[in-house]
């Protein structure tokens, strides 16, 4: 997997209590009430065609979709069930309109299938989390209902084009490999995470981002734009751009993927909040021309004067010095670096940035001057208080 940046979708007849995606849990509703919501659902201003066009003016490479969240509704054409899609007002096979959308606009497309199920019969996992709402766990059998999770996925891996990657929420807690075995042989190819039935291909951080300067494996990390919920929340409290800016940062920057989530409308539009956010973290993002995507660690152990956490990377012969957390003054002092850096740009602007060889007065031993140092200097730390810098150096 090439480190990407990506969109979550979470959308489900859930948006239309305007409160988060597990509701039913959440808020201990009755599972007859909560799934009359179904015969309401009808998002008639969807027009997958604008989330893959924001994602693609966001710089994102692909959208992972949630096919079937915890409450077990399917948002495709299945023919395993009749808590679908089809079976609302809107009757429309909305994943096969992304999928389509997808393909026109060059995007790749993703799937997340939720392990527990509440409205399946066979569902309930007394090994796993995520279960106390299940409808009928005195009918709990894991192999009926590991052979309808087969069923669907057939038909998820078989009916809607190329799929980049299958996303599985909520371990079972027990080992089955012919589930992964079954995605592989339809869609030879295709990554999978670690929260299935056995342990994947890639590790899912979710709403943290991990210390360290390098995954150790290959890794996918999710955040949402809102803190409440993944789904629709008419109140919700939005993360800062500041935060997510430099989360992803330092994600992609330890070569993680990056899937950042908008919960769309009852209606199918995403909301404004959340469009600006996409928009303002993707004129970031487009601005940094790929030094997020694709890189190599840069092994030397360069030293700074400063605390400012950051991290170098290489590319195209290239070092690229992350700083997630911004700078705290406008100078960039070496105390340790391969040489005389030759050319330096900030790519947050493209301006060329000035370099200095000299003592500096603060950096002293026994009362006196130390170095000459290599300093990068008039950096424009004020401008951009919301972006993490990123500095480019040819040495």
């Amino acid at each position: 997997m090439e480190n990407k940046f990506g969109m979550f979708v979470h959308w489900g007849f859930y948006s239309l209590l305007g409160i988060q995606e597990q509701v039913l849990a959440r808020w201990d509703m009755d599972n007859q009430e909560y799934e009359s919501y179904m015969h309401k659902f009808n998002p008639t201003e969807y027009d997958p065609e604008e989330w893959v066009l924001l994602a693609k003016k966001a710089g994102m490479k692909y959208i992972c979709f949630t096919a079937k969240h915890h409450d077990g509704f399917c948002m495709w054409d299945t023919k395993y069930t009749d808590y679908n899609i089809m079976n609302t007002p809107y009757k429309k096979d909305v994943l096969k309109m992304l999928a389509d959308a997808c393909e026109k606009h060059g995007i790749l497309l993703s799937l997340y299938y939720s392990n527990p199920d509440w409205h399946h019969e066979n569902a309930y996992n007394p090994l796993s989390t995520h279960q106390w709402k299940c409808a009928h766990p005195e009918k709990a059998d894991s192999v009926k209902y590991r052979e309808f999770v087969k069923n669907q996925i057939t038909e998820l891996l078989t009916n809607y084009g190329k799929i980049y990657t299958l996303y599985w929420d909520i371990p079972p807690r027990y080992e089955d490999k012919s589930l992964n075995e079954l995605a592989r042989k339809l869609m030879p190819g295709i990554l999978i995470n670690n929260r299935g039935y056995d342990p994947g291909d890639f590790a899912t951080p979710e709403r943290e981002v991990p210390d360290g300067k390098r995954f150790p494996m290959m890794t996918e990390a999710c955040q949402s734009v809102g803190e409440q919920s993944w789904g629709y929340r008419a109140n919700e409290d939005y993360y800062s751009l500041r935060f997510l800016m430099s989360s992803i940062d330092k994600i992609m920057a330890m070569d993680g993927s990056y899937l950042l989530n908008v919960g769309p409308m009852a209606n199918g539009k995403i909301p404004e909040e959340a469009i600006a956010m996409l928009e303002k973290i993707g004129d970031w993002y487009q601005r940094m021309e790929g030094t997020l995507e694709d890189t190599q660690a840069d092994p030397f152990p360069y030293r700074l004067a400063q605390a400012d956490p950051f991290i170098a990377v290489k590319k195209n012969g290239k070092t690229y010095l992350h700083f997630y957390q911004g700078l705290s003054s406008s100078a960039v002092t070496f105390f340790g670096c391969p040489g005389a850096p030759r050319k330096v740009r900030l790519m947050n602007d493209k301006r060329s940035l000035p370099v200095r060889y000299e003592k500096l007065p603060t950096y002293v031993e026994m009362g006196r001057a130390r170095g000459p140092f290599h300093s990068i200097y008039s950096l424009p730390v004020d401008e951009y208080p919301l972006e993490p810098l990123v500095i480019e150096i040819t040495w």
